[in-house]
């Protein structure tokens, strides 16, 4: 079932984190390649400035990355044609301040961007704060808004929640060990605030994610030993139920046909479980394999895919947390899967990606795909390709690139 987020978008456009459903599936009778390398079945493969571990936003004719530079202490928006993969602009967003900490597999442009059809709107954070900073769809600067403060001290390890377009609203979160963590509701237009209802001064990085349940959508989170409901209109605390851990950084997935939400982590517990949309809000099952820390579970008919931590790859029978199989793969991973055409797509921080059936009845790998040396960032699947940043590492140098995979 797909959400209506209030985007002006194409039909296959990807204009924010995990797409126009929220659930990391592409449209419906879409298809991508299952083969590809450094030599075969790229379209396009452009090289990008800085480091960055957004996704590609995908709108209209050009695709929306941002980037550090942390030599040069930029963080910026880049602009590229979605047909050719020309670099067409880079808007610097934030020169200096950057955070003086972060943890080593983390960036200064970790937060996927959100596109609302006409405007662009990039996260970044920069001074000890939230960052929005609003932009049109050539990459120009509309305004930028200090929105939240952002300094933890007891866990220095960046930022990596993206902000999401719900009702007319951008919404974002910023967690940590201080006063002003929260999630936050704000205007499009003029950037002011419009809600914002406060979290445990408590370190977590998930991402809140509109979701249908019970007949209404909610905004869902995990993260600081609960699992929390709000009203994305308002920000009002629909419900909350004890469940998860301390710190989480994968978005929940959701059944609306069966009214149960999924989450996935963590530190310093490790936990896959699934709340009750309805009712008491109840804990249905909960179980500590597998453990998906950064990347976020994929819900498909029913069933729960993961690659885990561990490099393991899992499916659970989503109602009652029964492993249908589970088979090993390799890891660590950070990036999330994605669904196209009955088949789950998922890279690790190798640059390999695993290709197999979304299918309860056994483990059939398709294919498995190696492109760089390095990959962080959750591919995009539109228009028959995917979209794919990573990253080659040569005699000591890094080098990104997006590449535009398929014919």
């Amino acid at each position: 079932m797909v959400l209506s987020y209030g985007l002006a978008a194409h039909g296959e456009d990807w204009p924010q984190w995990r797409g126009p459903s929220g659930q990391n599936h592409a449209a419906t009778g879409a298809t991508a390649p299952e083969k590809w390398s450094a030599e075969e079945n790229l379209a396009w493969n452009t090289p990008i400035p800085g480091r960055g571990h957004s996704s590609p936003v995908i709108v209209g004719e050009r695709i929306y990355l941002t980037t550090c530079d942390e030599q040069a202490e930029t963080q910026s928006l880049l602009v590229l044609d979605r047909k050719t993969g020309e670099l067409l602009t880079q808007t610097v967003a934030h020169q200096g301040k950057l955070p003086p900490r972060i943890h080593g597999n983390n960036t200064h442009a970790s937060p996927t961007v959100a596109c609302d059809g006409k405007n662009v709107f990039a996260l970044f954070n920069n001074d000890l704060a939230c960052w929005i900073t609003k932009f049109d769809l050539d990459g120009k600067q509309v305004w930028q808004k200090r929105i939240a403060p952002f300094d933890p001290q007891q866990f220095r390890f960046g930022f990596g929640s993206s902000p999401i377009l719900v009702d007319g609203l951008l919404v974002f979160s910023t967690e940590f060990d201080g006063d002003g963590s929260g999630v936050y509701g704000i205007d499009t237009n003029s950037g002011e605030e419009v809600w914002h209802i406060a979290r445990p001064e408590s370190l977590s990085y998930s991402t809140p994610i509109p979701a249908k349940l019970d007949g209404k959508t909610q905004l869902v989170m995990s993260g600081n030993d609960r699992i929390a409901s709000y009203d994305p209109k308002t920000g009002r605390e629909l419900w909350s139920t004890p469940g998860s851990t301390k710190a989480t950084c994968g978005t929940m997935v959701w059944d609306t046909e069966r009214n149960l939400a999924f989450a996935s982590g963590g530190y310093p517990g490790s936990f896959t479980l699934a709340v009750r949309g309805t009712g008491d809000h109840d804990i249905v099952w909960e179980k500590g394999q597998p453990r998906c820390y950064e990347q976020s579970l994929l819900l498909v008919d029913g069933n729960l895919f993961a690659l885990a931590d561990n490099g393991i790859a899992f499916c659970l029978r989503g109602e009652d947390g029964e492993t249908m199989w589970r088979e090993r793969l390799d890891g660590p991973v950070s990036a999330s899967p994605i669904y196209v055409d009955g088949k789950v797509y998922v890279t690790n921080e190798e640059a390999t990606t695993f290709v197999f059936r979304a299918s309860p009845a056994g483990f059939e790998l398709v294919a498995e795909n190696k492109l760089g040396d390095e990959c962080f960032a959750t591919t995009t699947p539109v228009d028959g390709r995917l979209y794919h940043r990573y990253a080659v590492r040569r005699d000591g140098q890094r080098q990104e690139y997006l590449a535009a995979i398929g014919e």
